[in-house]
């Protein structure tokens, strides 16, 4: 369990450091231009917040184990990721984006997989 848990968190840490990331460090205009229709509609400060939500889940997967301080908050990381993608989905629905969706019932299944494998393995 704790292999698969690796796996999953280290594909996901990397997925989310790289989405939270970009939603930081690029501009507004540049998130919607280059297809994610949604930043054009949202404050600038709700997709930072996004952003900044996405890349510290990554590092909530990742860290606590690592340096074994608190390892139980990896897989609370991984609940609140499961909720980003939820929000995620319902923002593509309402837009009427739905071949978002399927990539972000991927990512809510894996972020899910990491939260149950997380608390097998350490609670």
């Amino acid at each position: 369990m704790l292999i698969a848990y690796w796996i999953i968190a280290g594909l996901l840490a990397l997925i989310y450091l790289f989405a939270g990331g970009t939603k930081l460090i690029r501009p507004q205009e540049a998130l919607a231009s280059s297809g994610m229709g949604w930043a054009a509609d949202s404050p600038a400060g709700v997709v930072k917040l996004i952003g900044a939500v996405e890349v510290l889940g990554a590092v909530g997967l990742i860290l606590p184990p690592i340096t074994g301080v608190a390892p139980v908050l990896a897989p609370v990381a991984a609940i609140g990721l499961v909720l980003v993608q939820l929000g995620a989905m319902i923002v593509h629905g309402r837009r009427g984006e739905a071949k978002m969706i399927p990539a972000n019932i991927v990512l809510a299944a894996l972020a899910a997989a990491a939260a149950i494998l997380g608390f097998l393995v350490w609670s």
